[in-house]
């Protein structure tokens, strides 16, 4: 084998042969899910709820609590994404693609607050402040429920977090030793810029007054 191959997937070499196909399935799943989220379909929540349940499965079996709860909210708010999304009047969606009102804004806050606090009690708990990656998990764990509330309301800015969440992931899931997951955050990263661009020419076709 090449030193390259061996340096990105060499720690694959004791995982079971199930875990690996489950994890790349859930990749594919995962992909596929931003894809339709950039195109504002509402595939993005069956595709990312296949992913997400798999990745729940998987992050117990290798005992990533707090990546297994970021998943597990995931497929929560995915439920209500689908229901917020899927919402008519008249024939027409309720939910448009919008910019984060000031409320929402304090709203966005106060999450990423709660959701350090909560994250840090469980850690507390499970006793899982054993590396600096626990901080870190913290931190993108925070971001990311940030993301995806914004993003079952639609909001433009949920891009955002998903790119700063993203980024962190990408080096973070690579350290941690699951290189097919890496490299999905990283195809994330330009997704979700292509995906905060395509939002924003959506808006602009009809701006709003905040």
């Amino acid at each position: 084998m090449s030193p390259i191959f061996n340096f990105l997937f060499e720690q694959y070499s004791t995982y079971e042969t199930y875990h690996i196909v489950l994890e790349i399935i859930a990749v594919v799943f995962g992909l596929l899910s931003v894809l339709f989220s950039k195109k504002n379909n509402i595939l993005v929540y069956p595709t990312g709820m296949i992913s997400t349940s798999i990745f729940v499965y998987l992050l117990i079996v290798w005992g990533l609590l707090g990546d297994m709860m970021i998943n597990a909210y995931y497929f929560i708010m995915s439920i209500y994404g689908w229901y917020v999304w899927t919402r008519k009047k008249g024939g027409e969606q309720i939910t448009q693609i919008s910019k984060t009102t000031r409320k929402e804004h304090l709203i966005s806050i106060a999450i990423f607050l709660i959701t350090i606090v909560f994250v840090f009690i469980v850690y507390q708990i499970f006793d899982k402040w054993t590396s600096w990656v626990a901080y870190i998990d913290t931190v993108t764990t925070a971001i990311f429920f940030v993301g995806m509330w914004l993003m079952a309301k639609r909001k433009v800015e949920n891009w955002l977090y998903w790119i700063v969440g993203d980024i962190i992931s990408v080096p973070l899931y690579f350290y941690k030793g699951f290189t097919f997951t890496s490299l999905q955050y990283l195809i994330f990263t330009i997704i979700a810029i292509f995906g905060y661009s395509a939002w924003k020419k959506n808006i602009n076709k009809s701006p709003q007054i905040l």
